[in-house]
């Protein structure tokens, strides 16, 4: 269970907040949802620029930053519901609270400080800890199990698609060989294997370290990241009033393609074969991409909290059903 003596704003630095809550224009009354809580920050400015009975929905995989969370939004603890659930199943939340439509939905698929800080969280390559990497602790999978059971293509496969690195064969075989003497366990074990899969000459000159892509996609094929974010991006416009704005923060291209090529599939409407002449299908758009290209965080920012770095912000706003911004 989470300290709650802790001070959550401590533990992670909320990424692009002003941004955030400048596109999504809180207002009285509101109802609001933030898919990935984590500590709270982009609920917490959302409720107070939004004023007077404003309400959120608030969802997270992490137990322990849902009782953070709590602490640092009690000031509105009668207008937020919490809910120890995946993003993917915020419909279920919905339903639960009555809510048909919302004004507005937040999702910041980056990992939290505290969970990369943890050692014992078995995020991180460079503190050791157990080779877990389950944003929720009770769910079945941990990366100790993928890294010592799949086969090399599988996990191959995880390296390169997930974690978008192009020794995922090399690092795979490093693995399999060195998992034949002793099981995989600890997070720096791992990462010493795939250090040294990696030729000398690169692993001198990386600008991060070589594990990083590893990790990042075991941790993602953990928690089955992509598919809770196909999900959510195929359902979430569904639950939009006209003129709601959703907000996605991503930080690796893998999750801004998938919410780039959304946005732009929802607002273009047709869904006909490019090579027809005529749209014989009748879609018409759904949405309105408000930013053409990602933001970024500013320089001040990147700064003061270097994960911010690459972190992109796109925005869309629901329309109303003859096509027409509301």
């Amino acid at each position: 269970m989470a300290d709650t003596t802790i001070n959550p704003a401590d533990l992670h630095a909320t990424v692009l907040l002003h941004e955030v809550v400048e596109w999504l224009r809180p207002k009285p009354g509101g109802r609001y949802m933030d898919g990935t809580l984590g500590m709270g920050g982009h609920s917490l400015q959302i409720l107070k620029t939004a004023g007077d009975k404003a309400e959120l929905l608030g969802l997270d995989r992490d137990e322990e930053a849902l009782a953070l969370a709590r602490k640092r939004l009690v000031e509105f603890e009668d207008r937020i519901h919490l809910f120890h659930t995946p993003f993917s199943r915020f419909e279920e939340a919905l339903d639960e609270i009555g809510w048909d439509l919302i004004d507005g939905a937040v999702l910041d698929l980056g990992v939290s400080s505290m969970q990369l800080d943890v050692a014992e969280r078995g995020f991180s390559f460079i503190h050791d800890g157990p080779l877990d990497m389950r944003m929720d602790p009770d769910s079945t999978t941990s990366a100790e199990e993928l890294v010592n059971t799949l086969k090399h293509g599988d996990l191959a496969r995880i390296i390169r698609v997930y974690g978008e690195d192009p020794l995922a064969g090399k690092i795979a075989s490093a693995i399999l060989k060195a998992r034949e003497k002793e099981a995989i366990t600890r997070t720096l074990q791992l990462a010493e294997i795939v250090r040294l899969a990696y030729p000398p000459k690169m692993r001198h000159t990386a600008r991060n370290h070589p594990a990083t892509r590893t990790f990042q996609g075991l941790r993602i094929a953990v928690n089955r990241e992509t598919e809770e974010l196909e999900y959510y991006l195929k359902t979430i416009v569904g639950r939009l009033k006209p003129g709601a704005r959703v907000a996605i923060i991503s930080f690796h291209s893998l999750e801004d393609r998938a919410v780039k090529h959304a946005f732009r599939d929802a607002a273009k409407g047709c869904k006909c074969p490019p090579h027809q002449l005529h749209c014989t299908c009748g879609g018409r758009p759904e949405m309105k991409v408000l930013t053409k290209k990602p933001l970024m965080a500013g320089e001040a920012e990147r700064e003061a909290n270097p994960r911010a770095r690459s972190a992109k912000l796109r925005v869309a706003e629901k329309l109303a059903p003859d096509g027409e911004e509301a």
